[in-house]
């Protein structure tokens, strides 16, 4: 009897067709963009403003529709789509309780580097990193195209190199006079991290009506002898109006993951160069997503706008002094855009305590944590004093 022969072994799979630049990976989980000149992953040039291959120096364009611009957007218009899409999605739900929806974006996400394999895990709201094992970038792709996430409409891309970072980090750190000697020569040794940073801008038309009081100051002498003086009064007039004004590119940071008060010390930040959002400037950079609401990223803006007409209506009550009673304001025509800004990112230590820094890597704009000087500080302030005590006896001496 014959022994029967083994099966024979199974062929083995044919290797994945190569990926063409920005296609998707993984069902649509990542996105990567290779060299067509030796497959390497392109990163995108801040200097040149294209893609380059960092291993044979292949450069390309970055691919921007020609037809598409940067569009506001309804404001309302987006806050019902939202809302209508939140109620499919809990309808859904409460019918098969057990199936997950797929718009839903969770808080961990795995993508698979297709250069090595690796599987890399995406937390929160990063949308874009470098594979931790071979460093080729990555980019979560299904963050913006969930269903319940507003798109973005433009990226505003690295201007500001990492080198001329540096020599701004330099230059800044040199004039915090405040600060202790051993600071000012320090030699930062840490890397910059170039992050993107979600921000909501906001257009609209206001309509206020105020009223208030104007004041106006008027001396006058009173008491005699050793005891005569001069002193200010003030004069009360009503005040009111009403007056137009239109608010553009209201700045917000769309996600909580900075202190919003240094981010605001970073701007202006100049729009207008701006491109239609593309994946191809993200390219070797991390980004993140938006955790800050649309609707209540307005209510941050209105903050901003609120204070500007508290200012415009003191400037036309006018007077001396200025006292507003009531302001009530109509916004009108709101529009909002999505963008994404580029900052470069540092954290040093300084005496075993860390210090975040970052720079408007559209401006070179710095701003960040250091140590202060409580030495050099105390002497400004007799410094001051002594000043003012000197000022004083002068004049008095004069008569």
């Amino acid at each position: 009897m014959s022994t029967p022969e083994p099966p024979a072994p199974p062929e083995p799979e044919p290797p994945p067709p190569p990926v063409a630049a920005g296609e998707r990976i993984d069902d649509g989980k990542g996105r990567i963009f290779p060299c067509e000149g030796c497959g390497a992953d392109l990163v995108f040039h801040i200097g040149q403003q294209r893609l380059k291959c960092p291993y044979c120096g292949f450069e390309k364009d970055l691919t921007l529709d020609e037809d598409r611009v940067i569009e506001e957007q309804d404001f309302q218009a987006m806050l019902e789509v939202i809302r209508q899409r939140r109620l499919e999605q809990r309808a859904r739900q409460e019918k098969e309780p057990q199936q997950k929806d797929a718009s839903d974006v969770p808080d961990a996400h795995e993508v698979r580097c297709s250069a090595c394999g690796a599987t890399v895990l995406f937390q929160g709201t990063l949308i874009s990193s470098d594979c931790p094992y071979c460093g080729s970038p990555l980019q979560r792709d299904d963050i913006r195209d969930a269903e319940q996430v507003i798109p973005f409409d433009g990226v505003l891309p690295f201007l500001i190199d990492r080198s001329t970072a540096k020599t701004r980090l330099r230059d800044w750190i040199r004039s915090r006079w405040f600060a202790p000697n051993a600071f000012r020569k320090l030699q930062i040794e840490a890397t910059f991290e170039g992050v993107y940073l979600p921000y909501w801008t906001y257009d609209s038309l206001t309509f206020t009506r105020y009223v208030g009081e104007r004041g106006e100051h008027y001396y006058v002498t009173v008491g005699s002898g050793k005891n005569r003086r001069t002193e200010r009064r003030t004069r009360w007039y009503p005040a009111h109006g009403a007056f137009q004004r239109f608010f553009d590119d209201v700045l917000v940071p769309a996600s909580t993951d900075l202190r919003r008060d240094y981010l605001d010390h970073l701007e202006p930040w100049p729009l207008d160069k701006c491109l239609p959002f593309t994946q191809e400037a993200l390219a070797g950079f991390y980004a993140r997503a938006y955790n800050v609401e649309l609707d209540q990223g307005f209510l941050r803006a209105k903050e901003r706008i609120d204070a500007a007409l508290q200012r415009d209506v003191r400037q036309r009550i006018g007077g001396d002094e200025q006292r507003v009673h009531s302001i009530q304001t109509q916004y009108d025509a709101v529009t909002f855009k999505l963008l994404l800004l580029p900052v470069w990112m540092l954290v040093y230590r300084f005496r075993a305590k860390p210090y975040q820094v970052l720079v408007n890597a559209g401006t070179g704009e710095v701003f960040g944590e250091r140590p202060y000087s409580w030495i050099k500080i105390g002497l400004a302030i007799v410094a001051a004093a002594a000043a003012i005590a000197g000022i004083y006896f002068i004049a008095r001496a004069a008569g």
